[in-house]
């Protein structure tokens, strides 16, 4: 997936735990645990936007779009044909 969560990161850097940030933010452990581990397939503005209040960080801490293979596949191939 090309979107990659950095929560576990931002976690660390404040020494929190998923059950502290859970609590903070009023959803669920396990709900954190899923955005944590990269299984999400989507994320509410309001829930990140409460990560981002609680862990004093930006968006862009949390979230970062990496290119996978078939997209850089697709770019070389765009150069070349070009």
């Amino acid at each position: 997936m090309p979107i990659v969560i950095d929560l576990d990161v931002e976690l660390a850097k404040r020494k929190m735990s998923v059950a502290d940030l859970a609590a903070a933010i009023d959803i669920t452990p396990v709900n954190v645990s899923v955005l944590k581990n990269g299984r999400a397939k989507a994320v509410r503005f309001s829930t990140l936007d409460a990560i981002c209040r609680v862990l004093e960080c930006q968006p862009g801490d949390i979230l970062r779009w990496v290119p996978d293979e078939t997209d850089a596949a697709s770019d070389a191939e765009s150069e070349v044909s070009a």
